[in-house]
């Protein structure tokens, strides 16, 4: 424990103004290797792999369970869906029931970006996209329905090769 009546009075100052005063220096007169930010407008920054953006939707492989919206914290998920009769494959044979995508929207204004509904649901259909740019003017711009969530699917990178 050391003693603070000791300690010279503005120290932590004058050294806090040294690292401010060298770091500006270093980055005037060494840009290339001190630089952490990009000018944004102009310069797009690539994500890391890995990264959450938006999430996407393949609506083939969404079979309306809705695990996705129950699991939810922040209820940002709606869901609607009907179920359709398709004949049978053979004849004599049963009459398959199917349930059908009618709605799927996702309140990008709620959303806390956890990934709680990618990781639950059991089909594969929500994946993470590195996309960062989907900002609007207007908060109800922020809900995005099925269609737009599909076009996301385009962005989404192939999964890494599994280990041997």
């Amino acid at each position: 424990m050391t003693d603070t009546s000791r300690q010279i009075p503005g120290a932590g100052m004058l050294k806090g103004l040294w690292v401010t005063l060298s770091t500006m220096f270093k980055t005037i007169f060494l840009p290339q290797k001190h630089l952490r930010t990009v000018n944004y407008p102009k310069v797009k920054e690539t994500p890391v792999p890995r990264a959450r953006g938006v999430i996407a939707l393949d609506q083939e492989a969404c079979t309306v369970c809705m695990l996705c919206a129950r699991q939810c914290p922040d209820w940002c998920i709606y869901i609607e869906g009907h179920k359709e009769e398709q004949p049978p494959d053979k004849p004599g044979g049963r009459i398959k029931v199917r349930a059908e995508l009618d709605r799927f929207d996702i309140d990008y204004a709620l959303c806390m970006y956890c990934g709680i509904c990618v990781e639950v649901c059991p089909f594969d259909a929500l994946f993470w996209s590195p996309e960062y740019e989907y900002s609007e003017q207007h908060m109800g711009d922020m809900l995005h329905d099925k269609e737009r969530l599909q076009d996301w699917l385009k962005t989404v990178p192939d999964a890494p090769a599994l280990e041997k």
